[in-house]
């Protein structure tokens, strides 16, 4: 955290960087979220499949094709990529925020 601030547009970009960081850990929790989904509709169908004597290699193969592990998948991939852009404008803000420090 920066200790003081030197002028009002300092204190703003790192404001809104802070701002940004905390969407993006919010994103990645979102990622965690539909990851740990993905994983247990996979044990879950493993499972399942194990009881009807469906081989574990199929069992995969059915689960990977399912709308829930897309589904899964896809919002894991959405909010990691969401965190990336949020993480990144924050750290051009961060910059910002360093260089008017600089600057004055």
């Amino acid at each position: 955290m920066m200790p003081d601030y030197r002028n009002d547009d300092e204190r703003a970009a790192w404001a809104t960087a802070e701002n940004l960081v905390q969407k993006a850990r919010a994103m990645l929790l979102e990622a965690e979220k539909a990851m740990e989904q993905w994983r247990t509709g996979k044990e879950m169908n493993k499972q399942r499949c194990a009881r009807k004597g469906i081989s574990a290699s199929d069992a995969e193969i059915r689960w990977s094709a399912s709308s829930v592990a897309k589904a899964a998948i896809s919002g894991n991939t959405f909010h990691v990529g969401l965190a990336t852009m949020y993480y990144t404008a924050a750290n051009a803000h961060y910059a910002r925020a360093l260089y008017l420090r600089e600057r004055d």
